[in-house]
């Protein structure tokens, strides 16, 4: 398995600022959609990759990455183990620096082919939550209410 350090994951927010999300929905109740929301509003450059929709998060969707114009740095998998392997080659094609797999989500075939063509890998992991862990952002809900308050909710008290 690849393994990533915290050090390692710092250097990819900060040298690599636009994201291709594949399977990005335009659900604001699906994942897809929350972490993408959270990266554009975090200063990140999002690309939407999903041939459904013409344009999620105010941002045009493209149908595949080979159809997006200009340079990607990460390409950021919301798909099944299964069906990453098209798009890993895609990220070769594009050049991309990145291949980011989400939470759940492990292809050692895919992420050994990436990284023999010189792309860094990341594998079950979630870039929203990454991000707010390291740049803080994170508590119980995996979001940052901004409420400073030294009382714990009921459920914690127990």
């Amino acid at each position: 398995m690849f393994s990533v350090s915290s050090n390692d994951l710092m250097e990819i927010f900060a040298t690599n600022k636009r994201v291709a999300i594949v399977g990005l929905s335009n659900d604001p109740m699906r994942p897809s959609y929350f972490a993408g929301k959270y990266l554009q509003n975090h200063g990140f450059d999002i690309v939407p990759v999903n041939p459904n929709y013409q344009e999620i998060l105010g941002e045009t969707c493209y149908p595949d990455l080979l159809s997006i114009p200009g340079k990607v740095d990460v390409v950021d998998l919301f798909q099944r183990p299964d069906r990453v392997m098209p798009f890993v080659r895609q990220a070769i094609d594009i050049s991309a620096r990145v291949v980011w797999m989400q939470l759940n989500i492990i292809n050692e075939e895919a992420a050994k082919l990436a990284v023999d063509a010189g792309l860094k890998v990341v594998m079950d992991r979630c870039m929203k939550i990454e991000y707010a862990r390291l740049y803080g952002g994170l508590n119980y809900a995996g979001v940052n209410t901004r409420v400073i308050s030294a009382k714990r909710p009921l459920f914690v008290n127990r």
